[in-house]
Order: C-alpha cells, then structure tokens, then sequence
C-alpha cells in the first residue's frame, strides 16, 4: 500500500490562500490559472505554488496551466471542505459571538449547529441565529446529533473541563482558542489557534524589518557623510 506523503504546516496554510483566490477567479469567470499568477497575485515563488499544489493531485498541464474549477474542486477535497461538518462552540464571548456571526465559516466545512455557555445571562438568548444552550447540556447533543466538532471559546481556566465534556459525547476533534495545552485521548485531533503565538510572529517580523531599516539609514547616512568629505576636500584644494 502506498504511503501518504506528508504535507508541511506552510503548505496546509497556504492552500486556503490559493483556494480564496481561486474562488474569486471562478466567480470573474476564469477558466485557467498558473503558477505565475496565482505566485504573482499572493507574491510567492512560483516554484513554491507548485510543489503546494502537487499535494491536492491536480494536474496542471505546461504552458496551459490548471482548470480553474477541478483545482477548486481538488484543494477542498483535500482539505476536507467538500463537505460540511457540523460543530458545537463552548464559550459566547466576544470571540465565540464573532464565530457565530461568522456566516462564511460553512465554505470552509465547518457549521455551528448549537453554542453553549454557563453565564445565566446568555443562557436562553439567541446569537448568530443559534440559541445559547446550558453547557452540562453539551455531553448528551453531541452523543445524539453525532456531533465530530468541538470548539473551545472559553477562558483558559475552564478549558480542560469543556475538552473532557466533549470527548465524553463523542467529538473528534477539537479546535482550540483557549491558551492552554488540553490533556486528551490520542485519538482526539486538537488544532490549537493561540493567537498570541501569530502576533509574536508579528511583532518579530515588525522588530526584524525595523533594524533591518536602522541599518540601510545608517549605511546611507555615513555614505552622505563621505561623500560630502571628500567633495569639501576637492573644493579646498582647488582654492
């Protein structure tokens, strides 16, 4: 039997890009796209796209390039966004509340069936178009509704107790905003989005174009001041 290739984190997170793009391209009317321009659109190596691209199985063809539809329809299958999976949210916080109103999260195989909370407050109140829920109430729908998707929207103390309440009714995975490592069986997929990881990405980016930005002033600055030198040189010499 032949083994899966593995695919990078680059890759998995590039592919979404490419089918956003691609998408808008569908809707303009597009019937073919390279390399070269899905590279120049998102300023990426063209190499790069391809070797990304290889991943879905499509065939792009020389000179001719991929069908705009089929490589659509080849990047969703991968991904899984061919299909749509139903999810239950834990926590109607300001970020929970955002993933409720969030009406595209469905053309990326995800839709929120329930959401749940333990503020009395909200209990009862419908938000995103969904009725907030108990969230003792969590174990038991998603055992009856088959329920696969859990996401965690809660602080990071409560985390760990909604993670063992999911995995008790069966869900298979779980993604994760909460800033804390959740304690699962193996057999649990855990997909952690800790946002203050992408901002230090951010602000190392920001640090490292800043010195980078020192430098060229600084090496322009002592060039200007050289050059200046050297031309109060020449004029004195030639008084």
């Amino acid at each position: 039997m032949r083994k899966t290739k593995p695919v990078s984190h680059a890759t998995l997170r590039r592919l979404p890009q490419y089918l956003h793009l691609l998408r808008q391209r569908l809707e303009q009317g597009a019937v073919r796209v390279s390399c070269s321009d899905i590279g120049r659109e998102l300023q990426l190596d063209p190499t790069q796209v391809r070797k990304d691209l290889e991943v879905t199985g499509s065939p792009g063809r020389p000179r001719i390039g991929f069908s705009v539809p089929d490589l659509v329809e080849a990047i969703e299958e991968f991904l899984g966004w061919n299909r749509v999976n139903e999810a239950f949210l834990a926590g109607v916080g300001h970020l929970g509340t955002a993933l409720l109103n969030y009406s595209r999260l469905r053309n990326y195989g995800v839709h929120i069936v329930a959401a749940f909370d333990t503020d009395p407050a909200k209990i009862g109140t419908e938000l995103g178009g969904r009725q907030v829920l108990p969230l003792e109430r969590i174990t038991g729908l998603a055992g009856r509704m088959h329920v696969r998707i859990g996401i965690i929207a809660v602080p990071a103390e409560e985390a760990q107790r909604v993670a063992d309440m999911m995995v008790a009714g069966g869900i298979q995975a779980i993604w994760n905003f909460a800033p804390v490592s959740l304690q699962v069986p193996k057999r649990i997929i855990v997909q952690n989005e800790e946002l203050y990881y992408s901002l230090a990405a951010l602000s190392r980016k920001l640090a490292a174009n800043r010195k980078q930005s020192l430098k060229i002033g600084g090496a322009t600055h002592h060039g200007t001041d050289a050059v200046t030198t050297t031309g109060r040189g020449q004029r004195a010499g030639q008084v």
